[in-house]
């Protein structure tokens, strides 16, 4: 892949740095993940770059996407500490009252 560009215009290679910047970090989240598969080096750079040069469709897909805390394993029952599962009828229930709030007036512009 030619990642090496000349640029006339200052603000289209700046945007092409950001890009590849993106990229970079793209490829150190995955190398970094615990991913359970086998990928060289060069899938990586391709993927990263991929996902980088189409970031507004990446971000729209990821947009309505929540952080998943990682659950730490219980050690033992009744330990301080120690992660707590909600059963799946009070996750429900508590879906239902954060969708049942008020939202805030939001700002006019």
């Amino acid at each position: 892949m030619e990642l090496d560009r000349v640029f006339t215009d200052k603000r289209e290679a700046e945007a092409y740095d950001k890009m590849l910047d993106a990229a970079q970090d793209l490829a150190a989240l995955i190398k970094q993940g615990e991913l359970q598969i086998d990928i060289d080096n060069r899938t990586i750079e391709e993927i990263s770059v991929y996902l980088a040069k189409n970031a507004p469709a990446v971000a729209k897909i990821l947009k309505s996407v929540k952080p998943v805390k990682p659950v730490k394993p219980a050690t033992g029952s009744g330990e301080k500490g120690s992660p707590v599962e909600k059963e799946p009828e009070e996750e429900q229930k508590v879906a239902r009252e954060s969708k049942s709030k008020p939202k805030g007036k939001s700002r006019a512009n």
